[in-house]
């Protein structure tokens, strides 16, 4: 399954957000976009978990979580990554 993630702070690493993920599962790729080092919020990613199951608990439990100072917004992505 692939996860959208967003709401991003400045600065928010992906071993930081594989980190997060990994608590709830297998990660696959991770793919950080929208990033401006003018920008308070990097903007988005998209997390690919390949057990649909462990990626459902991850959005349940995930979304509106703080990090980094930003409330997540996470949800399931019909995209590939």
């Amino acid at each position: 399954m692939n996860i959208y993630v967003g709401n991003l702070a400045s600065g928010t690493s992906e071993r930081k957000l594989r980190k997060t993920f990994e608590m709830y599962g297998k990660v696959g790729n991770i793919t950080i976009d929208g990033q401006s080092p003018d920008s308070p919020v990097c903007g988005f990613c998209f997390v690919a978990m390949p057990f649909d199951e462990q990626a459902s608990r991850a959005v349940r439990e995930l979304n509106g979580k703080m990090m980094n100072g930003n409330s997540l917004i996470i949800k399931e992505s019909g995209l590939s990554v």
